[in-house]
């Protein structure tokens, strides 16, 4: 009788109470003690004896010292999160008494919760190994990850130290970056999401991900992306037309293929990614300074401070990022005063010379390709910026053009040819922005900038420039007779002697290399689903057409009114999706426009006067 009335197998307990367990553990009687924890392991264990041993846990946490890490251990793998909601709020009241009662256990408990913060794989198993490299696709996984976040909260309601050891374990925890794209995608978000609650952590968060994003970024150049697009794209072009031939095939089928030709996945595997992980953290930038659809100033301040600390330290000393950047650009969208605090950062960046030279010559592209593609920039701000500029490359040439350093070296100089081409990629983007509405008043602006002594100056910027950006402002300039750069371009060609600077001990070393012969940080932006964030603000290239190049060739007429300008001046500042090629590199041929690569204008051919 006593057998039948008894309750079923899986809620049988063995060995009295958890506290009578324990203290027989604690005089060395471990029988009892295995048997809890065989029973605490078991796969099968039901919600009501979870619930049952929870609350005797609860009540029995002054026990779990130190020495019980093993029997905690297996309590933080019993599997609460996919459980009934009785299940998971018991489990949440006994991590709250535990961590409160038992501070020793705070890490094991925060790694437990850090763990979920990813899909769980499918366990495939091929003799003894892991084949899986899938996620389970779990309907319920929102649901986990808000469970996830209460459990964190609770933590730290608890324990205020919570954040300074959490943050390194959401470090250790953080996928490789060969992980799926839902892995890195999940994690990343949750990590985000952190930052809402736990604001102390927000500067150190963004650092880890935009971390991990220019590891991503600089690991897949825009050739590499261009390629696999290309690639990719005449595979679906050569499957399309072999359905061509396909008589059985439908037309319903036959349209599919189009559509998946032209989704928006990217075909480079690591582009894939980080077109993912761009898209949630525009998303989190804009969700942070938006409150009810409406731009909250405070806020976006104290992130874009965030960001800027987070740019200075990462983004500005990493050679060859393509899109993670855009961060700056995109929050700096938003409002007017926040695009000219960074200009304004950048710029003391540029003229401070106690930065190394390399962080000066970076922010002067950085104000360069900033000035040239942000739409929301005024033509006030840009000329602002150009007195700026100018006025500082004049009084480097006041200091430096008659001293024993005159001559042309980009080891010596590098932030005056940076901020060269700043100004002269600025003036290819916006002359006609200048010249707008007033022509005359326009030309007499660009004339008191005194580009020609800034050209002709013994530093000589124009046989350092890249030659598409020397070439575009040589002919904008001479079509405004502003100056003449053809003479000192052709001298440069002829002479065409690689750079000599003084190595150690007074020898002269030859350098091959150029630090201004590379992209432009805001290059046009390839990943196809976090683009769509970026165009509507962003300055497209177009490619100019032979007409334009002959006008170009055209000097304007002295005395021309506004109404006599000609086609080159009239219309909107271009706006074209199509890409163009990047110069080539300044000790090569001036004549070659390479086939790959994007951003600046390409070389555009202009004929030198005979």
């Amino acid at each position: 009788d006593e057998f039948i009335s008894s309750p079923p197998r899986k809620t049988v307990r063995f060995g009295g109470t958890l506290t009578d367990i324990l203290l027989k553990y604690e005089k060395g009687e471990t029988t009892d003690f295995e048997l809890l924890k065989h029973q605490l392991s078991d796969p099968d264990i039901k919600d009501a004896q979870i619930i049952n041993w929870l609350h005797e846990f609860r009540a029995s946490v002054v026990y779990l010292s130190k020495e019980l890490d093993q029997l905690v251990s297996i309590l933080l793998k019993l599997p609460w999160l996919r459980r009934s909601r009785e299940v998971v709020e018991e489990y949440l009241g006994f991590l709250g008494n535990l961590v409160s009662a038992q501070t020793v256990h705070l890490r094991p408990c925060l790694r437990m919760i850090v763990s979920q913060f990813v899909p769980p794989r499918i366990t495939i198993r091929e003799d003894d190994v892991d084949i899986s490299d899938s996620d389970d696709d779990d309907e319920n996984l929102s649901e986990n990850f808000n469970t996830c976040h209460r459990a964190l909260q609770t933590v730290a309601r608890y324990v205020p130290s919570t954040p300074q050891f959490l943050m390194p374990i959401l470090v250790e925890n953080f996928p490789f970056i060969n992980k799926s794209e839902r892995t890195l995608e999940c994690y990343v978000h949750n990590l985000l999401r952190v930052t809402v609650y736990l604001p102390t952590l927000r500067l150190q968060i963004l650092e880890l991900i935009i971390e991990k994003l220019l590891k991503l970024d600089v690991s897949t150049p825009q050739q590499d992306i261009e390629d696999a697009e290309e690639a990719a794209n005449n595979s679906d072009q050569k499957s399309t037309e072999e359905g061509l031939f396909d008589m059985e095939e439908d037309e319903e089928r036959k349209g599919n293929k189009v559509v998946t030709s032209s989704s928006e996945r990217m075909a480079h595997p690591l582009a894939e990614r980080l077109d993912i992980l761009m898209t949630i953290l525009f998303s989190y930038i804009k969700d942070v300074c938006h409150v009810d659809g409406k731009l909250d100033i405070n806020r976006t301040k104290d992130l874009y401070r965030d960001l800027v600390s987070v740019f200075d330290k990462l983004i500005l000393p990493t050679h060859a990022s393509c899109h993670v950047q855009y961060f700056m650009f995109y929050i700096c969208s938003f409002k007017l005063g926040l695009a000219e605090a960074f200009l304004d950062h950048l710029w003391k960046k540029l003229h401070d010379p106690n930065n190394p030279s390399v962080i000066r010559q970076t922010a002067g592209s950085y104000i360069g390709s900033f000035l040239a593609r942000a739409k929301f920039i005024p033509v006030v701000t840009v000329k602002a910026c150009l007195d700026l500029l100018v006025n500082w490359l004049h009084k480097y040439i006041d200091n430096q053009d008659t001293g024993a350093n005159a001559y042309c070296d980009v080891a010596l100089h590098g932030p005056f040819y940076s901020t060269c081409q700043a100004v002269f990629y600025t003036l290819i983007f916006r002359h006609k922005q200048l010249l707008d509405g007033n022509l005359r008043k326009g030309l007499s602006y660009l004339q008191s900038l005194n580009f020609e002594r800034i050209v002709m100056c013994q530093l000589n910027p124009l046989k350092i420039c890249i030659p598409s950006v020397v070439k575009l402002f040589a002919a904008i300039t001479r079509k405004y007779q502003l100056v003449f750069c053809y003479t000192i371009i052709e001298r440069n060609n002829r002479q065409f002697i690689p750079v000599v600077r003084s190595g150690t001990g007074g020898d002269l070393v030859q350098t091959c290399t150029n630090p201004l012969d590379s992209f432009f940080p805001f290059d046009p932006y390839l990943l196809k689903r976090s683009k769509k964030t970026i165009d509507p603000f962003y300055q497209f290239w177009e490619e100019l057409s032979a007409e334009d190049l002959e006008n170009l060739k055209k000097p304007i007429r002295k005395g021309t009114s506004e109404d006599e300008d000609d086609d080159f001046l009239k219309g909107e500042t271009p706006q074209n999706d199509g890409l163009v090629g990047i110069a080539p590199d300044s000790y090569e041929s001036t004549t070659r426009s390479p086939v790959s690569s994007i951003g600046s204008p390409a070389d555009c051919y202009v004929l030198y006067p005979q």
